[in-house]
């Protein structure tokens, strides 16, 4: 399709023969972002980096990313890491490292490309931008670092934004800023965003379609208002109903039970099958296949038998 910016088929990551992630296929489009969630151990990360060609060296991966953009880092496609300081020189001042980034793709001046750093932290709401751009990451707060590090990915306005746990270290007013400013630069340029987080509220108000991962794999794929109001897979209902529900009375709430497998030890069957209250025979048996149901794909044997609303499958909610 025209409007695909990026395409990945059968993506598996491997260490030591140990796959992590296990055949994950999905497009991002122009305009449109894709979050990617689940607990952690389940890919996320790792398939994020894999879009840039930035997997471990000791790591073998098979599929296929296209276009291949891991060449054109930082003008077609870029990344927010969680950790600032790993993407921030500590011996150079902030607003230098924007104006390399910039110089690195696009023949402007260093006067233009200072300029173009100033206005790109400007936008992510770094106060008094032109002073701070002098100063060195260690002068920001984490949450100005964090920043820095989103104004240094989107300054080239590339084609895709890969944010993993963007706003992780940021108060609620700044985290919707800085979605904000990944909001606008979508909407502007018609650029796509891949969005991993563990914030299902974020999720729910600023993201098009969800890929839910499980132990490598997806558990469930497809339009954020189908997959969080009424999920297929028992995982993303577990996930929903650990959220806090609005309520006048304080409440317990359900528990996913257990904990993700190691990818070194996956159960037979399906992966999520010793924790699902729904396991029947072939859970345990045959690993499901992602398949078309109700406006989304759900790897799911059991997907027509989940309740809503979510919070039912597991514990019930009581009072604390």
């Amino acid at each position: 399709m025209s409007d695909v910016l990026l395409s990945v088929h059968g993506l598996r990551i491997a260490f030591a023969g140990t796959e992590v992630v296990r055949g994950l296929s999905f497009d991002v489009r122009a305009g449109e972002t894709l979050a990617v969630v689940g607990e952690s151990g389940a890919g996320k990360s790792l398939t994020a980096r894999a879009l840039l060609g930035m997997v471990p060296r000791e790591a073998t991966t098979t599929g296929t990313v296209r276009p291949d953009l891991s060449a054109e880092r930082g003008r077609r496609i870029a990344l927010i890491p969680q950790d600032a300081l790993s993407a921030l020189s500590p011996v150079h001042p902030v607003g230098d490292q924007l104006a390399a980034a910039v110089r690195s793709v696009r023949r402007v001046s260093r006067a233009e490309a200072r300029s173009l750093a100033v206005a790109a932290l400007d936008r992510v709401g770094i106060p008094d931008a032109a002073r701070r751009a002098r100063a060195h990451p260690h002068e920001y707060s984490g949450g100005m670092r964090q920043r820095a590090v989103i104004a240094m990915a989107t300054v080239n306005e590339p084609d895709v934004v890969v944010a993993d746990e963007p706003t992780t270290a940021l108060d609620p007013g700044r985290r919707e800023q800085v979605l904000r400013v990944l909001a606008e630069r979508r909407e502007a340029a018609g650029a796509a965003l891949v969005l991993v987080t563990h914030d299902l509220d974020v999720v729910r108000r600023h993201a098009d379609r969800v890929l839910v991962m499980y132990a490598g794999r997806a558990a469930e794929l497809g339009p954020v208002t189908e997959v969080l109001t009424r999920p297929r897979a028992p995982y993303t209902a577990g996930l929903l109903a650990s959220l806090p529900q609005d309520g006048p009375r304080l409440r317990r709430l359900p528990a996913l039970p257990g904990t993700p497998p190691a990818p070194g030890a996956l159960p037979p069957g399906c992966a999520f099958a010793p924790r699902c209250p729904l396991a029947a025979d072939v859970c345990r048996t045959a690993e499901p296949e992602l398949r078309p149901l109700h406006g989304r794909l759900v790897a799911c044997h059991r997907a027509e038998d989940v309740p809503h609303p979510a919070a039912t499958l597991f514990q019930e909610s009581r009072p604390a």
